[in-house]
């Protein structure tokens, strides 16, 4: 986060690749709330939200226990039309298993099918 703040004042402006790696480092530390905050602020730089930035902050809310979180972003996902793709249904699958949300992992599963979305042995795990 102090390197993203160090390159807007060295006046190198940070693009999508450089937040995905920022919200992935947050994985590592459990820094949930950075992840989300580090989201918030793409749209006020002018770059847009992907399926692979906001499927790493999925992974930083599930595997911070706030799978509620996880499950919203992929809301937004689908709200804002960006990809669901099976990964990011996967994330979203493991996102219920982590908060016992099976009723919900099924209806995304149901989703999948309908949407005609391949699942893989990630999708079962």
């Amino acid at each position: 986060l102090a390197l993203l703040s160090r390159m807007a004042k060295d006046s190198f402006e940070p693009d999508t690749i450089t937040y995905n790696l920022a919200v992935s480092a947050c994985s590592k530390s459990g820094e949930w709330e950075n992840a989300l905050a580090l989201l918030s602020t793409m749209p006020k730089a002018s770059l847009e939200l992907d399926s692979i930035v906001i499927r790493a902050a999925m992974g930083v809310c599930t595997n911070s226990g706030e799978w509620g979180q996880a499950l919203a972003l992929f809301s937004t996902m689908a709200k804002d039309s960006i990809e669901l793709d099976t990964i990011t249904y996967n994330a979203a699958i493991s996102a219920c298993a982590k908060g016992g949300e099976q009723g919900e992992a099924l209806s995304l599963l149901s989703r999948m099918a309908k949407g005609s979305i391949e699942t893989n042995t990630i999708t079962y795990n």
